[in-house]
């Protein structure tokens, strides 16, 4: 039986890397340098996935002209460190090149810029393994809007019903509900298994580096012959 998709899109802050000691770094030196008191790295951790725009808003409360500002402080502080304290997750570039021997497109839809993703995988050596990234600069709405996923499948000439969209939180949940494409969550993020329930999830697994089995599990797609989409 072949999957019912040959194209997997992937968020990338807690689905495939870990970018939160950057982030938290790069929020507080932000709000401190606006003269605004810093937050705890928990409060920092729970706005990854947002826009910046929208981060500021949810940590202070306030929606003024000193968004700009925080966003252009937080660029500033991410272009010195947030590559280096961004790491990816546990197995991820063996389940990325997997599923590439498996026969899938591989997509990304983040708010990070594009360019901090690309220079992050290639330090990784993954950089070929994506045949389309789409970062914050990339758009004119950020997720949940549906905006970069429906980039992505255009690219690829892909459609909702031959696309996954993997994700780890509401947001990318609510993401792909918006884009009509079916949503796989992974839990390696802070969004807790039963904070989906209100979403119509296609499947739910514990990691991204879980997904190879899964296919091979449930489809019989192995790495050998390689699947591929009709």
């Amino acid at each position: 039986m072949k999957p019912q998709f040959h194209t997997v899109i992937f968020d990338f802050d807690y689905t495939l890397a870990d970018s939160s000691r950057g982030v938290v770094e790069c929020i507080n030196s932000a709000l401190v340098r606006l003269g605004l008191p810093a937050v705890s790295a928990e409060e920092a951790r729970r706005t990854i996935g947002l826009s910046l725009s929208d981060t500021f808003t949810h940590l202070t409360g306030e929606s003024t002209v000193q968004i700009d500002e925080f966003v252009r402080l937080f660029v500033e502080r991410a272009n010195e460190v947030m590559t280096e304290l961004t790491l990816l997750l546990e197995s991820v570039p063996e389940a990325v090149k997997m599923l590439k021997i498996q026969g899938f497109a591989l997509g990304i839809v983040s708010t990070k810029f594009r360019y901090r993703i690309q220079s992050i995988l290639c330090r990784e050596g993954l950089l070929d393994s994506f045949d389309v990234i789409v970062g914050g600069e990339d758009v004119s709405r950020h997720k949940p809007d549906p905006e970069g996923v429906l980039l992505v499948m255009e690219r690829l000439q892909s459609s909702p019903t031959d696309s996954v969209y993997v994700g780890d939180s509401l947001v990318d949940a609510e993401t792909a509900r918006r884009a009509r494409v079916p949503f796989i969550a992974v839990l390696s993020g802070v969004t807790p298994r039963d904070a989906f329930d209100g979403y119509d999830v296609y499947q739910i697994l514990e990691r991204v580096s879980d997904m190879p089995g899964w296919i091979n599990k449930k489809f019989q797609v192995s790495a050998q012959p390689p699947y591929v989409a009709d």
